[in-house]
């Protein structure tokens, strides 16, 4: 029994001094996981910031796109329910009850019911009830009929609009034109026989009247 006794603890003193051997090794372990934790911590952020920049890259190639050279032709006997988007340009025969938002042209024969938004709109023997709004010119054919208002940086009216008129640079209305609605522009040049049936106000213009007379009063004073 003495025998075994004495074995059992030499067993026990060789295990324990096994252990500190080990908990060291996994001290010097557990350090070094903490050295290379925060290297591994720092790739993910890395990753994350260039994501970010990707995701930033696209966006601002998307936003600042331009509008491609492709047109899509929309039938005389096509009808279509429902908004429409384009990168390219569009040519309307037929009708479109929805909104139109595209980056390029924009030319109407046919019929919309609903808003439409374009580079440059074009609109001849077209019937549009609904907003037209071009970040370039506006030109409304002679038998062409605008319910909506109108949004343009110059615009060339034969046919005719109901609705307010604001456009940023000059308005020209034909011998044809009759527009019910206010006009804001920077000019404005009424060919005789146009009708209009409303206020036209160049608040546009590179001198303001009310500006004028107030200094003019000022200076008589």
């Amino acid at each position: 029994m003495g025998f075994f006794t004495d074995l059992k603890e030499d067993l026990s003193q060789a295990v324990n001094e096994l252990d500190p051997e080990n908990k060291d090794s996994l001290e010097v372990k557990e350090e070094a996981a903490e050295e290379v934790k925060p290297e591994e911590e720092k790739k993910p952020s890395k990753d994350k910031k260039e994501e970010k920049k990707e995701e930033a890259s696209y966006d601002k190639t998307f936003t600042s796109s331009k509008a491609s050279d492709e047109i899509a032709t929309i039938t005389e006997g096509m009808s279509i329910v429902g908004d429409i988007t384009s990168n390219g340009s569009v040519d309307l025969y037929g009708s479109i009850q929805g909104n139109i938002q595209i980056q390029g042209k924009l030319n109407i024969m046919g019929s919309i019911e609903g808003d439409s938004k374009a580079s440059e709109i074009y609109a001849e023997n077209a019937k549009i009830s609904g907003e037209v709004n071009s970040q370039g010119s506006v030109k409304i054919g002679q038998a062409t009929v605008v319910i909506g208002n109108l949004f343009a940086t110059s615009a060339v009216i034969a046919g005719a609009v109901k609705g307010d008129i604001d456009v940023k640079g000059p308005v020209i209305l034909d011998t044809t034109a009759i527009v019910m609605g206010n006009i804001k522009s920077k000019s404005v040049q009424i060919n005789n026989g146009a009708v209009v049936e409303g206020v036209c106000s160049q608040c546009y213009a590179d001198v303001s009247p009310t500006s004028f007379f107030d200094d003019f009063k000022k200076n008589k004073k």
